[in-house]
């Protein structure tokens, strides 16, 4: 690997250890085995740079939850049972002291100290949410429509940081997977839902 990957990798590393603000540039390049210099060279800044590494987290947890990693999905796309079977390995990651999901609630926290890192991250946001779909209705994620993207995967975005927070918070009290997807099934029905609905594409199905 060139100075760019190890960089990236070191603060991957330093970001799960450490998170955003006790990350310092000395100590990724301690990690990457890399210099100073290197970090304003391949990335501007050290925001642009842990921006980059917490993306690639999050895109890696994506692969080894879509069928593809250690954690493939095997419920039918777009069923209930795939729904909780997506949330269930999320809320996995969620348990450990170097919690992916736990830096980023660290982002949110953080707001307007480190716009560089904000800026970035919300273009990257978008892409996060078609990525959520793709998973639980089993379709690529370049057929899905961008009207999906800006209300399904915001919906499921929205969700995701509810739960992030819940396990931030209070892992005792904090929703299980599932209890969301009980929760789920009587919104639905209480809505006089059919058991499918064309805009989310979870359908019914028994236990």
């Amino acid at each position: 690997m060139g100075h760019r990957e190890d960089l990236l990798e070191g603060a991957k590393r330093c970001l799960l250890e450490k998170g955003f603000v006790r990350t310092t540039a000395r100590d990724i390049v301690k990690e990457s085995g890399t210099n100073l210099a290197s970090i304003g060279y391949h990335y501007g800044s050290k925001d642009t740079l842990l921006a980059e590494a917490y993306i690639a987290l999050v895109e890696q947890a994506s692969e080894d939850f879509d069928g593809s990693g250690r954690s493939g999905l095997s419920a039918p796309p777009g069923s209930v049972e795939r729904f909780e079977e997506v949330w269930t390995n999320v809320i996995a990651g969620m348990k450990g002291p170097d919690s992916l999901w736990r830096l980023s609630m660290e982002i949110v926290v953080m707001g307007d100290q480190v716009p560089a890192v904000r800026d970035h991250l919300a273009k990257a946001q978008a892409e996060g949410s078609r990525g959520f779909i793709s998973m639980l209705m089993g379709v690529e994620e370049s057929a899905i429509p961008d009207d999906d993207v800006a209300t399904l995967g915001k919906f499921y975005t929205t969700l995701m940081m509810g739960l992030i927070a819940q396990w931030t918070f209070d892992p005792g009290t904090a929703a299980s997977a599932q209890e969301l997807t009980e929760g789920l099934r009587r919104a639905v029905s209480r809505m006089g839902g059919n058991g499918t609905s064309a805009s989310t594409g979870i359908s019914h199905s028994s236990s």
